[in-house]
């Protein structure tokens, strides 16, 4: 007998064939928001969580539960110290989706660089201001800083280097230099990254350190041309100080996968600045990353259920005490 597995949101046909043919039971949730979780939890065995939040009162009210996958590279969403003190295993899916989202860094720099959003805005009612009068400018020869080169990280630099003959510059504390892709000039004083480059982007979870750590001082570090591209997380940034960054062109504008409220709130003023491109969190949303997280979500609760070590274990990190390198 498998587990019952509850789905409060569905997942791709991989996963679930995956599951099924392994014997294991598939839930239907009545729900997404945490409420409906709590709810729906009781007789579950593991679930596979895409944008719920899982709170310490999902694991309170769980009397079953063994194993939770985030079907994606981020965990933020999952109270790890509950699931720890419940018992619960947290996996994830950290290479699912990582060409999704570089690729998709590359779109908002691409964006960014021909100014796009005021390009599209213009060209049906004055179509020679946006194609000559619009600066525009090459990815070619520029200058790209790297803050997080892990999984996506790495993908972004090599593709700059190789792809767009671009500078690479990458900062990554935790990271032996050994371990950075090759031609990436690696660098441990971040302020260099925000100095010297023409695109600043990120690639770093949400921490207790990288929490609002770029801000107002390192948008006035860095070059008045040059873009901040988040495809990270929105909690990284300051978000009112990058708006005002963007609105008095301290720096020339940003590429925005994530912003600090998702869905968004239609007030954010971020979203009407014309040097600012903004998505709804669409750089994991692509098919081929989304078959890959659904069917890692059940390769790794299948290994629970064996018995086995999970291949992609969420690892609690204490950030205080993480060795960093100066190599």
């Amino acid at each position: 007998m498998g587990y019952k597995i509850l789905l409060p949101q569905e997942i791709m046909e991989e996963g679930r064939e995956y599951l099924e043919s392994k014997g294991h039971e598939l839930i239907t949730g009545s729900g997404m928001e945490t409420e409906d979780i709590i709810r729906d939890i009781k007789g579950i065995d593991a679930m596979i969580v895409r944008l719920s939040k899982i709170t310490r009162e999902v694991f309170e009210t769980a009397d079953k539960l063994k194993v939770i996958v985030r079907h994606g590279a981020g965990f933020d969403t999952v109270d790890l110290q509950a699931a720890k003190d419940h018992g619960v295993q947290v996996l994830y899916c950290p290479t699912a989706n990582s060409m999704s989202v570089a690729e998709v860094t590359m779109m908002y720099m691409l964006y960014c660089s021909r100014n796009y959003t005021v390009v599209r805005r213009d060209f049906i009612e004055d179509y020679y201001k946006a194609k000559l009068k619009t600066t525009k400018s090459e990815l070619d020869g520029k200058t790209v800083g790297i803050i997080g080169c892990g999984n996506i990280g790495s993908i972004v630099a090599k593709k700059c280097m190789h792809g767009f003959n671009m500078k690479v510059l990458a900062y990554d504390p935790y990271k032996k230099r050994a371990d950075f892709p090759e031609g990436v000039e690696v660098v441990r004083d971040i302020e260099r990254i925000y100095k010297e480059s023409d695109f600043v982007s990120l690639h770093c979870p949400t921490t207790k350190i990288t929490k609002g750590f770029v801000g107002k001082k390192q948008f006035e570090m860095m070059k008045p041309t040059a873009f901040l591209i988040n495809a990270a997380r929105g909690a990284i940034v300051n978000e009112v100080e990058l708006y005002e960054a963007c609105k008095d062109k301290v720096i020339a504008g940003a590429g925005l996968d994530v912003l600090q409220q998702e869905p968004v709130d239609p007030k954010n003023p971020i979203l009407y600045l014309e040097n600012v491109v903004v998505s709804p969190h669409i750089g994991a949303a692509t098919k081929e990353a989304t078959d890959r997280a659904s069917l890692h979500s059940a390769i790794g609760i299948h290994e629970v259920y064996e018995g086995k070590q999970p291949t992609w274990p969420v690892k609690a990190i204490d950030w205080d005490t993480a060795e960093t390198f100066e190599d």
